[in-house]
């Protein structure tokens, strides 16, 4: 549960590129065309064939709202985990039907009902772009010249791919923006539930367990993509393991890792530790004391909070964790070094030192002015309400759109707009009293933030308290209604300009100063350290060749490693879970708090096999956005589903290690002896075990 990726993005996450440590046995998130072949060859004796590739990129989805899985059946059912599909589970759960809570298993093709705004991809083909892309760029081009005809040049390139292709294209920027490709996804936006267990047993051992090991959790949820009315033929699907994987035994995950910043210069690791990263706590601690406080208003407001205080207890304690592996002095130390090793290597070399220049020196000047404008990159937008996002979407959207495609900001050029306007248009339910304390809360933080001189507090209060803004914003507009949103956006400019609904009236207000921060950012920030970005990465690669893979970009991945326990507090853990453990540790607790079991798996134990092994650990190299991604033998068969990482695994972010770092997987056995068993579905387990 904790490897979803928040699509709220870090702002100033590090662009540089300096990380030179040899690589270690498993260590790696390569992407499909440079897999590790030799590596897995001499350390495995095993070479993975292009059709075994070519198989697994086919069969691996990517589920746009932050997390991965895999199609496994010829009629369309993809397998991810349940915290990835909690959204969909939500937004068609109601107060009579809590789907969260109670489970659902639609038993018919005609009972699978669609999830609103979903959409998941399928990598079909990519192609190196580099030199179409950096050929745009001039040297006697300023940084924000660079930046402008870099994404010229990007947007170009989607839009002739779309328009020849009818795929989703996208332009990947990888190794901090000195290699790009374009990567071809077939798009599907008709997702249906298929089957989805409690979140009591899917999030089994609450907060308390996260982000640990042992493990017994059913993190898993299954739906089916649709097209035109029916089921989709998936172009690959993954055969279904009855026997899993054993202790020792390579395994291989694929797929969509969110963000890394191993890559990442000491100057852009200070300033995650030293100010985004406690920003984000203590915006998280807030939000999560003012949605714990809504939630005891009544039993329906706990219900629509559920789902997103699971997600800010989850980004909690991941973040902690992220934290606290960037105080590790000794290791803040290792990178240091490693960064000063490769700076001498360039200064020996005349030649290179006379093109480079200091990037380093550049990459740190970018994150001071980051810093000294951190606090307006918080809060200056749209946040606090999907309303208000809804509404601050619009309005820049009838905008944008007059715009010449290339010049446009990168989420609206044509390419881009058919998966927008589907998040845009989503019917998923929106809470009236939900909505107005968020925002309360929000324009209050900021208030706080700023300080009532601040242009954008005056914007948006224009006198008013933040509760008399946020409460007739939210009784007056009628964003609610998708016809409303469509009959804005078709309307363009007039109509948004004319609009009186109070909350494009509060987005109209605040659109000029979100647009100044913005530019701000991508001018000062982000175009000088992607320039030098470059520049690392030709230094790295003179001195020391390209051994490095690139840091995580939310595309798809294959890493390996093997199941393996690790040791821990003077003991050893061992590299899997059963069914006797699950019940062992909810009656250890006295079968209460989030030890607790549902009902029906207390009726169901006498049918089940307790020695079915239900988790298990690898070494394989994982990171937020790697929820939901199968696991693989070597025959390429599933044996089982990543869900989380232990706690040591939280360091991934900025080095990779295999002591005690461990990927947290459901097991292929697991699944099945709990449909069949406990949820009385055998017709779902035939059709994933190909029966």
């Amino acid at each position: 549960m904790t490897l979803s990726l928040s699509r709220r993005a870090l702002l100033f996450l590090g662009l540089g590129a300096t990380l030179t440590l040899p690589v270690l046995a498993d260590e790696g998130m390569w992407t499909f065309d440079n897999p590790p072949r030799q590596r897995l060859k001499e350390a495995y004796g095993f070479e993975p064939s292009q059709e075994w590739l070519d198989k697994v990129r086919l069969a691996s989805v990517r589920f746009m709202d932050g997390g991965s899985g895999s199609f496994v059946s010829k009629d369309g059912l993809m397998i991810t985990n349940h915290h990835v599909g909690l959204g969909c589970i939500q937004n068609i759960s109601t107060p009579e039907n809590d789907y969260v809570a109670n489970g659902y298993y639609a038993g018919a093709r005609e009972k699978e009902p669609a999830c609103p705004g979903y959409e998941v991809n399928v990598l079909m083909s990519t192609e190196e772009v580099t030199a179409t892309v950096l050929g745009a760029v001039k040297p006697e081009m300023t940084d924000q010249a660079a930046r402008e005809a870099r994404k010229g040049a990007t947007a170009r390139i989607e839009n002739e791919c779309a328009t020849a292709s009818g795929l989703r294209c996208n332009v990947v920027s990888l190794y901090q923006g000195s290699e790009y490709h374009l990567y071809r996804y077939q798009k599907y936006t008709d997702v249906r539930l298929v089957f989805a267990p409690e979140q009591q047993i899917a999030f089994y051992g609450g907060d308390p367990d996260n982000f640990t090991f042992p493990r017994h959790d059913l993190d898993v949820a299954i739906f089916r993509a649709y097209e035109a009315g029916k089921p989709v033929i998936p172009p690959a699907y993954l055969t279904w393991s009855r026997q899993g994987a054993g202790d020792g035994e390579l395994v291989f995950v694929s797929g969509n890792p969110g963000s890394t910043s191993r890559l990442s210069t000491v100057a852009q690791l200070e300033l995650l530790r030293d100010l985004v990263l406690p920003a984000n706590l203590e915006f998280l601690k807030r939000r999560l004391a003012l949605l714990h406080a809504y939630s005891a208003r009544g039993q329906e407001q706990a219900r629509r909070a559920k789902a997103t205080i699971f997600g800010l207890e989850n980004g909690q304690k991941a973040l902690k964790g992220r934290l606290e592996a960037l105080l590790d002095a000794k290791a803040m130390a290792r990178k240091a070094a490693d960064e000063r090793a490769l700076r001498d290597k360039v200064t020996a070399d005349a030649a290179l030192a006379k093109s480079l220049g200091d990037p380093w020196a550049t990459v740190a000047a970018a994150q001071k002015k980051a810093a000294s404008r951190f606090k307006e990159s918080r809060f200056v937008g749209f946040g606090g309400s999907r309303l208000l996002g809804i509404a601050g979407q619009i309005v820049v959207y009838v905008d944008e759109v007059k715009k010449p495609n290339e010049t446009r900001f990168e989420e609206f050029v044509d390419a881009n707009l058919p998966s927008l306007t589907n998040r845009l248009y989503s019917k998923a339910p929106i809470f009236d009293d939900l909505e107005e304390a968020t925002l309360t809360d929000q324009l209050q933080y900021a208030l706080e933030g700023l300080g009532k001189d601040h242009p954008f507090v005056k914007a948006a209060l224009g006198g008013k308290t933040a509760a008399e803004v946020a409460k007739d914003a939210i009784a007056g507009t009628k964003l609610k209604d998708v016809a409303e949103r469509k009959a804005l956006v078709e309307g363009g400019t007039a109509a948004v300009a004319a609009s009186t609904d109070p909350m494009i009236v509060v987005a109209r207000k605040l659109e000029p100063l979100a647009r100044e921060i913005r530019k701000w950012s991508e001018d000062e920030v982000q175009a000088p350290t992607t320039r030098a970005g470059e520049k690392l990465a030709q230094a790295r690669w003179k001195t020391q060749g390209k051994t490095v893979n690139p840091d995580a970009t939310f595309t798809l991945r294959l890493s390996y490693g093997v199941v393996k326990g690790y040791p821990a507090e003077g003991t050893e853990v061992a590299p899997r879970t059963t069914l006797h453990g699950l019940y062992d540790r909810s009656a250890s607790w006295g079968f209460k708090g989030p030890w607790a079991l549902p009902q029906r798996w207390l009726d169901k134990k006498p049918a089940l096999n307790l020695e079915t092994p239900l988790n298990f650990v690898s070494t394989a190299d994982i990171i937020g956005g790697n929820s939901g991604s199968p696991t693989l033998n070597k025959q390429g068969e599933f044996v089982g589903i990543i869900f989380d990482g232990n706690i040591q695994s939280l360091a991934l972010d900025y080095f990779y290690t295999e002591d005690q770092a461990r990927a947290v997987s459901v097991d292929s056995r697991g699944i099945i002896e709990a449909l069949r068993k406990v949820y009385d579905a055998p017709a779902l387990a035939d059709e994933l075990t190909g029966k």
